[in-house]
């Protein structure tokens, strides 16, 4: 037996017992998920390696935490088991394998339901009155908190008379008590605004909200249940399916695991994972991952159990989308606004297969609430295609060595004085000649979404800038084939396609430069609306802020900022050279008497679209009168949601808009107006 093979194990039961402690009882836990799964992971291979060293007190056979409580102790009738992991499609198939023998070959259906990120409980029931609610614990020991759960008015404390079955006499219901995104996120502003510590996600404030010795608190938290399971019945019957078991439970009163659907083969489940994971970030809670279950409960206990997992039931966990790691340094970039935007930089971490070695900080403000310093141990997260950003510093990881942080007062790349615009929360360099800003301004102009000058990347637009060819964005049409064929890497056949790529972007139209020029607050979308109401640059710069504030879905902000572009000498010298250099700066306004069907209306595109690109869905309602716009207001007509459709659905439903789904475009393009919104 390898004696490194005894001390690893020892060193992962050590710490798992340390991080099961943290996270069940002190509702306060140190390490992301993906860590705590990865370390489980290793052990029980080692145990499985060496299955003389496993022991009842191992983490792989227990459940929860056999830590005291200042709760009363409940004794679970039936364990409350915790799941096994798979993480990829082999091991699924690999899981469901095994299933399928032990059905010892009965037919197998699966039940596929997303994994709620909360904290479990069970609520006992006698003759349909709410007697016991307990944690999970131990899984055979858990905390008394009925208090607390009848404290909460959206948890039933009374079942409703259900018509499957009888009113069993005695029911256990297992669910998962949790907090919705937004909940949480306003739930972390008063906390801080009264001076507390925030919650590190919406589990840790919904466990750490149950668990509050005054029920009191416990009813001011914005807490939800999700039911999941029946764990016993008394003087009843039971459903013969978990999947009839989610209906009875909702005829019960409760509302149960969001879509959960029957499949006959493993491809289907996998087919079904896919599903969620590309819905998880659309909803408005958490999950990290969904449950598979053999559906039949007769099957199940023919399959039966394994140390404290069943064997008819996994858990799918999703790519890490957080993880812990360490913060050290940060960095300054400067923006082409003159913006100081604090970086990140992190020890390198793995999350859902990127590593990650850097990190948004927003801006001074987020790094003194969330007191950041150089040195801290940190949750980063990287949800979907976003730029990864730190969640929480784990204070208890400090030791004494970390460095608080201060923005400079001097530009990191000039020299010069910096300015904090006491409304906002950004700092400025206040020079605007800051070689910084000019490489970051040139970026931008040549990117896809404005000029989409190919060839120039940001490296090249840095070097051009380094070597004194560009000054400003007007200097790119005064590059020869010579200069850039010298530049080292090139040559002739780069300095060729480049020059062409150059000479090609004068044809683009006008609403693409207009984005290129780098107007703060003015992307895409606004500058297309200015170059429809203008139909040239001049007349652009020549408005005033009450003409460009007619535009339908321009406010004061953004019609600010572009009128004080234009009242800058420089940006009209700009505007000039470019203009000489034969840039499409006006465009012929055609006059469209086309009818206007939609006129009047303010719509906003969300979601995945199945029949239209949202490009084409705008322009041809547009072209019909209708006002498009990219956020959500009181004088928005309707949303138009596409699928899993996120917060601008979530708020026009808050404001009293209608939604509407993807076929009302193809009526509104026919001149259609939907009912809901005709008046």
């Amino acid at each position: 037996m390898s004696e490194r093979a005894v001390e690893r194990i020892a060193e992962l039961r050590n710490q798992l017992d340390l991080w099961n402690y943290q996270y069940h009882v002190l509702d306060a836990p140190t390490v992301a998920d993906a860590e705590y799964d990865a370390a489980m992971n290793e052990l029980r291979a080692l145990e499985d390696e060496y299955p003389e060293l496993i022991t009842p007190e191992s983490p792989t056979q227990t459940v929860g935490s056999f830590a005291p409580s200042s709760f009363p102790e409940v004794h679970h009738p039936r364990a409350m088991l915790s799941l096994s992991n798979v993480f990829s499609e082999e091991e699924l198939t690999a899981w469901s394998t095994r299933v399928e023998r032990l059905a010892d070959g009965e037919a197998v259906q699966y039940i596929v339901e997303p994994k709620i990120d909360g904290f479990a409980v069970a609520l006992t029931f006698v003759d349909g009155e709410l007697t016991v609610a307990a944690t999970r614990g131990n899984g055979e020991v858990g905390d008394d908190i009925t208090p607390n759960v009848r404290a909460l008015r959206t948890i039933p404390t009374k079942l409703h008379t259900p018509t499957m079955l009888p009113m069993p006499g005695t029911i256990e219901i297992r669910g998962e008590i949790y907090m919705r995104k937004s909940d949480f996120e306003a739930l972390n502003r008063r906390v801080e605004e009264a001076g507390g510590k925030a919650f590190m996600n919406p589990r840790n404030a919904a466990a750490g909200s149950v668990r509050q010795k005054d029920p009191g608190v416990t009813a001011q938290r914005p807490l939800r249940m999700f039911a999941y399971q029946i764990g016993y019945v008394l003087d009843g019957e039971m459903p013969e399916t978990q999947y009839d078991c989610l209906r009875f439970l909702r005829e019960l009163g409760f509302p149960t695991s969001l879509d959960a659907e029957r499949f006959d083969t493993v491809e289907e489940v996998w087919q079904r994972l896919d599903y969620w994971l590309e819905r998880r970030e659309s909803l408005d809670f958490e999950i990290d991952g969904a449950v598979i279950k053999v559906d039949n409960l007769e099957l199940q206990e023919q399959i039966g159990y394994v140390a404290r997992d069943p064997r008819w039931a996994t858990a799918y966990k999703f790519p890490a989308v957080q993880r812990t790691t360490r913060l050290l340094d940060i960095q300054i970039n400067v923006g082409r606004t003159g913006t100081l935007n604090p970086l990140a930089i992190l020890e390198p971490v793995n999350i859902g297969g990127v590593m990650v070695s850097r990190s948004t900080l927003h801006n001074e403000d987020e790094i003194a609430r969330k007191d950041i310093r150089i040195g801290d141990t940190v949750v980063v997260q990287r949800a979907g295609d976003v730029i990864p950003q730190i969640v929480s510093v784990i204070t208890e990881k400090r030791d004494g060595s970390e460095v608080p942080y201060h923005m400079p007062e001097h530009c990191p790349a000039c020299g010069s004085p910096t300015f904090r615009d006491p409304e906002k929360a950004m700092r400025y360099c206040t020079n605007a000649a800051c070689p910084a800003q000019r490489k970051e301004r040139i970026r931008h102009f040549v990117s896809r979404g404005a000029m989409d000058i190919e060839g120039i990347g940001e490296n090249l637009s840095d070097r051009l800038v380094d070597v004194g060819y560009v000054q400003d964005v007007s200097d790119i049409y005064r590059l020869t084939h010579e200069q850039i064929a010298n530049m080292e890497g090139l040559g002739e056949k780069s300095a060729s396609n480049l020059t062409a790529s150059i000479a090609k972007s004068k044809e683009k139209p006008l609403w693409r430069l207009i984005n290129g020029l780098g107007i703060r607050h003015i992307g895409e979308r606004n500058a297309q609306a200015l170059a429809d109401r203008f139909g040239s640059l001049q007349a652009m710069m020549d408005a005033t802020v009450e003409d460009i504030k007619s535009i339908p879905g321009m406010g004061e902000v953004l019609a600010l900022s572009a009128y004080d572009f234009g009242q800058e000498s420089h940006n009209r010298e700009l505007v000039q050279r470019l203009t000489e250099y034969g840039l499409t700066v006006a465009e012929e306004k055609v006059v469209d008497d086309s009818p206007k069907p939609l006129a009047g209306l303010t719509l906003v595109l969300t979601g995945k679209l199945e029949i239209f690109t949202r490009p084409q869905a705008e322009a041809a309602l547009r072209d019909l009168g209708a006002n498009m716009t990219g956020s959500v207001s009181k004088n928005t007509s309707a949303v138009i949601a596409g699928a899993d459709a996120g917060s601008k659905a979530t708020k026009a439903q808050s404001l009293g808009i209608p939604i509407l789904g993807e076929e009302a475009i193809a009526r509104l393009l026919r001149g259609e107006i939907p009912e809901e919104i005709a008046n």
